[in-house]
């Protein structure tokens, strides 16, 4: 084991860890001909930024974090937004299933370890999701039921509190520095794995294990390969 002792759990950031969030493939497809294709990148890497500032403030329901972050990126670009956009977004976002490998990496740890989802998600799509992971979670804890989004520090002690452990007891594994890991390790969360999926950069010095199999998680946490 690459830790220095058993975890109790293993918590899990959800969408953009597990499951494969498309959001970006789907504003998209939903604004068509009003997003011009020279403007695109840029206007989704805006998006992205307006979507963790909905997250920063007092908790508001995640259709309206959805809503409001598309409506502000497309004022910013002086494109026109539409009232059915946001919620054309947000109803999709369920659909959603685990990026290639994820469901067989979780069935196998949770032979050994108790899993838990701690997800930006509401209730209603953190139990449609969690489903679509085909594996065993002892617990989900969805943005609604803490009051609070990731990254604020209060969904970690809100976690740490329901699960009744202190930070050094369980590993938390996420491909979010910015929403997950900086947070975990302000919490004093040392037992931290990147799964590095190519649209955040690495912040190795938050002292976190990176990996971008999620195959080798399994591994990592003492389990002999398959």
């Amino acid at each position: 084991m690459e830790f220095e002792s058993k975890p109790k759990f293993v918590t899990f950031d959800m969408n953009g860890t597990l499951i494969h969030f498309r959001i970006n493939e789907v504003i998209r497809r939903i604004l068509g001909d009003r997003l011009p294709a020279e403007i695109a990148d840029e206007f989704l890497r805006t998006g992205n930024q307006y979507r963790i500032d909905e997250c920063l403030g007092e908790y508001k329901p995640f259709h309206q974090v959805v809503a409001h972050s598309l409506e502000r990126t497309m004022c910013r670009f002086g494109l026109e937004y539409r009232e059915g956009d946001g919620p054309a977004v947000y109803e999709e976002i369920p659909t959603w299933g685990p990026y290639p490998g994820v469901s067989e990496a979780l069935r196998r740890l949770a032979e050994e370890y108790p899993l838990v989802i701690v997800t930006n998600s509401d209730d209603v799509h953190a139990k449609r999701l969690s489903e679509n992971l085909q594996a065993p979670f002892e617990v989900v804890i969805s943005a609604e039921e803490m009051g609070v989004y990731k990254p604020r520090l209060r969904a970690f002690e809100y976690t740490l509190d329901k699960l009744g452990v202190a930070p050094d007891e369980i590993v938390h594994v996420s491909a979010s520095p910015k929403y997950d890991l900086r947070s975990a390790a302000h919490m004093g969360i040392k037992n931290k794995v990147y799964v590095d999926r190519g649209f955040e950069h690495d912040e190795h010095w938050l002292g976190y294990k990176r990996i971008t199999d999620i195959a080798d998680l399994p591994v990592l946490l003492g389990l002999p390969r398959p």
